[in-house]
């Protein structure tokens, strides 16, 4: 089976890459290679490509910069969304499309389900929930929305690879401990897409991400001990709790925005990783990489 990645060279993109099925030719795109907000593009490439399958990771992730820079947040995840949706429907392809937790407001005190009111509190949130409405309107058969959240991995940038990179020039570190969400491998969220894309009458909307919950603050002790363990941090380092007041940033998270997956576990039969073993196997990885000296 054909496949299209876009954002082929993000952190996603390179693990759906390596973990693609054998019985799937993949094609992946980045950047440099094509502008998804520009539709001209976007067929050309499908209609030379001729995927059964588009997976469309590319995405503008810079929550904070896009309060300043809302148009080309919106013309890459709201209007390159609809692009492809346009591209893949008239290609005659399945189109699986990678959003986030950042849609919900976070007054939630239960995990968010698909089927929950949205209401974004940022500029990111609010292009990716315009980017959905494109996908679902464009392409409502044969299109599956998967949120995810707090993704990392060994490749690209992330928070656990923000922290190692302080952990060790510091022995100091204030991380917030009042935004609660659910950490996720991008090989872990990797699988569960390939699934969905081999899968056929699947809901249109699922949610995907690492079992359990945690704070900025959980996650940053997780990955201190973890990296202690594995030989990544020589030695330990105080890391105090602070309130997101504490830390102000331009763009509004969320207070709480774990996710109900419920559902994506019935439906492709996948169990979720707990985050805190997701986040000692990707530094195993990492470390294998000849990254424990960095």
């Amino acid at each position: 089976m054909r496949v299209l990645i876009t954002g082929s060279k993000g952190q996603l993109g390179t693990e759906l890459i390596r973990s693609r099925p054998p019985e799937c030719e993949v094609t992946g795109v980045d950047l440099q290679d094509v502008d998804i907000s520009k539709a001209n593009e976007v067929t050309a490439l499908v209609s030379k490509v001729k995927p059964r399958l588009i997976i469309n990771t590319a995405a503008y992730t810079a929550v904070d910069q896009a309060e300043s820079e809302e148009e080309q947040a919106f013309n890459v995840n709201a209007v390159g969304a609809e692009c492809v949706a346009v591209a893949a429907r008239s290609a005659g392809a399945k189109l699986i499309h990678i959003s986030t937790d950042f849609v919900f407001d976070g007054n939630s005190s239960r995990p968010y389900r698909p089927d929950d009111p949205t209401g974004p509190i940022s500029t990111y949130g609010s292009s990716k929930l315009e980017g959905e409405r494109a996908v679902m309107k464009t392409l409502p058969n044969e299109s599956v929305i998967i949120r995810t959240s707090w993704l990392y991995s060994a490749y690209g940038k992330n928070f656990v690879k923000t922290m190692l990179h302080l952990m060790r020039a510091r022995d100091h570190l204030r991380v917030v401990a009042d935004q609660i969400g659910s950490p996720t491998w991008a090989k872990t969220l990797s699988k569960a897409i390939w699934m969905a894309g081999l899968k056929n009458e699947l809901p249109g909307i699922l949610h995907w991400c690492d079992a359990g919950t945690a704070s900025w603050y959980d996650f940053a002790l997780g990955i201190r001990d973890e990296a202690i363990r594995g030989g990544l941090l020589e030695k330990s380092l105080t890391i105090d709790p602070i309130g997101s007041s504490d830390y102000p940033t331009p763009a509004k998270r969320p207070r709480y925005s774990v996710l109900d997956t419920a559902e994506t576990v019935e439906v492709l039969g996948l169990k979720p990783l707990g985050w805190q073993e997701a986040l000692r196997q990707m530094l195993e990885e990492y470390s294998g990489l000849g990254n424990s000296k960095k």
